[in-house]
């Protein structure tokens, strides 16, 4: 469950809503008020690293609680890793087809693979976390 709630969250963010116009609204005048003479361009600069740190984020949290649903369904800790990215990479692929239609969004395959990349990170930290779980399981025995 917690999977497709952040999927239908990831799904909604892709509409307008959070488009770089909207969040410009609120980005834009707290940045402003923080330095009163910043350049427009450092502006849009800080505004599109934080529009990429949400792609590399919303991914990581997919990625880590598909890990979660799929970790005891597998024998070997290499499954759930190449399942959960699967998942992560298709359903990235998939929301930017989805902003392809939305008038206020673009479609970019780079913020495909920093959606990859995202996913990859947080599946490598939870196979890390897995295998040591598992080797001091093992050592306990």
């Amino acid at each position: 469950m917690p999977v497709i709630a952040w999927m239908l969250l990831i799904f909604a963010g892709s509409t307008d809503a959070l488009s770089a116009e909207q969040t410009s609204r609120f980005l834009v005048p707290f940045l402003r008020w923080l330095d009163p003479d910043i350049s427009f361009a450092a502006l849009a600069a800080i505004q599109l690293v934080m529009r990429k740190m949400g792609h590399l984020t919303e991914y990581a949290i997919l990625a880590a609680l598909l890990w979660r649903a799929l970790r005891d369904s597998a024998l070997k800790l290499w499954e759930p890793a190449a399942i959960a990215l699967f998942i992560a990479g298709s359903y990235a692929a998939l929301d930017e087809f989805h902003q392809s239609f939305v008038p206020s969004r673009t479609a970019a395959l780079g913020d495909v693979l920093i959606d990859c990349i995202g996913a990859f990170v947080a599946v490598l930290v939870c196979w890390i976390f897995a295998r040591r779980n598992r080797a001091y399981q093992a050592s306990i025995k």
